[in-house]
């Protein structure tokens, strides 16, 4: 038989946090780890510095939020910017981006009434910022290109670069987003496109389409990069839907 307080030990506030900081620490050292091991190959990287130079503004770079693992731990100590969403799973998920270096603002592009959020990063990209962003996140559709991801954009001046990832072996866990977590001593591939400005007179249907474009080029990038070193889609004519083991 336990006591009421007892109880109301295990679930205050300091318990919680203190759980929260542990998880977060393990699976910052675990990814560390993973990526540490693997053997990557980029591919048009040196364009976020080329397009900051030659646009005067920050950059936003574009993947799906599946394929964050690799990016995170490669952008350790970059002091790149990351919008996080302000739920329970966020605030584990902002203190690993912290450890990684990483600047965080806590809200959503995806959502209208995050207006402070977006009007912060907005100054930073004009600042010279460069703004890691998942277009789906940060709760799905899995690839859906949300229209909210590239007003940052457009209201900073700022180019966009997709960039399509992939790491073979790995595991693809059964969340919204087909989470991949690479196996230790993996192949890791991250290819970015070319940069994009939105135009700064764009209207909804010009933002409505160019939002689906460049969904459809992180797909574009994403299926080279599994094609590169994944066997199963080596060796079909038919490749495998993307998000798939």
């Amino acid at each position: 038989m336990h006591s009421e307080s007892s109880d109301k030990e295990k679930s205050s506030p300091t318990s919680t946090t203190w759980k929260m900081r542990t998880l977060s620490s393990v699976l910052f050292w675990v990814m560390r780890f993973i990526y540490g091991t693997m053997r990557m190959c980029v591919e048009g990287e040196d364009q976020i510095d080329t397009a900051r130079t030659h646009y005067g503004r920050g950059v936003v770079t574009f993947t799906w939020h599946g394929r964050t693992f690799v990016p995170v731990a490669r952008f350790r100590g970059r002091g790149y910017w990351s919008m996080i969403s302000t739920s329970r799973d966020g605030d584990i998920q902002d203190s690993i981006f912290h450890r990684f270096g990483f600047n965080t603002v806590r809200g959503s592009s995806s959502n209208r009434g995050a207006i402070q959020s977006t009007v912060r990063v907005i100054k930073e990209l004009k600042r010279g910022a460069v703004l890691a962003h998942t277009p789906d996140g940060p709760r799905g559709p899995n690839r859906h290109f949300h229209e909210g991801a590239i007003f940052m954009a457009q209201r900073s001046g700022s180019p966009v670069i997709p960039c399509g990832i992939s790491a073979y072996p790995r595991k693809l866990l059964s969340t919204w987003d087909s989470y991949m977590i690479p196996a230790p001593f993996s192949r890791g591939i991250m290819l970015y496109g070319a940069p994009i400005l939105i135009p700064e007179g764009a209207d909804d249907d010009t933002l409505k389409r160019l939002s689906k474009e460049l969904g459809s080029e992180i797909d574009r990038l994403e299926l080279e990069a599994e094609r590169r070193i994944n066997p199963k889609f080596r060796r079909h004519t038919a490749n495998p839907p993307l998000g798939t083991n």
